[in-house]
């Protein structure tokens, strides 16, 4: 899966962003997902579950990249 995020505000939380693109089905899941060390922001492993991810990040993981752009 390979898709774009535009953000509403600033950032978003990283277990939120999994959420809403459906890489986990709850946020409990994405936090343990994270937690697991199965997501990489911009090539590192992040294990921080609500690391604020802004405008022009990209959150990878197996089968997933999802890049974050502003909001219009």
């Amino acid at each position: 899966m390979n898709e774009t995020f535009q953000l509403a505000g600033e950032y978003i939380a990283l277990c939120d962003l999994l959420k809403r693109c459906s890489v986990c089905d709850s946020g409990g899941a994405a936090k343990h997902f994270i937690a697991e060390g199965n997501v990489q922001v911009n090539g590192q492993v992040e294990q921080r579950k609500t690391c604020k991810i802004r405008a022009g990040q990209q959150v990878s993981g197996t089968g997933f990249v999802i890049n974050v752009v502003a909001a219009c």
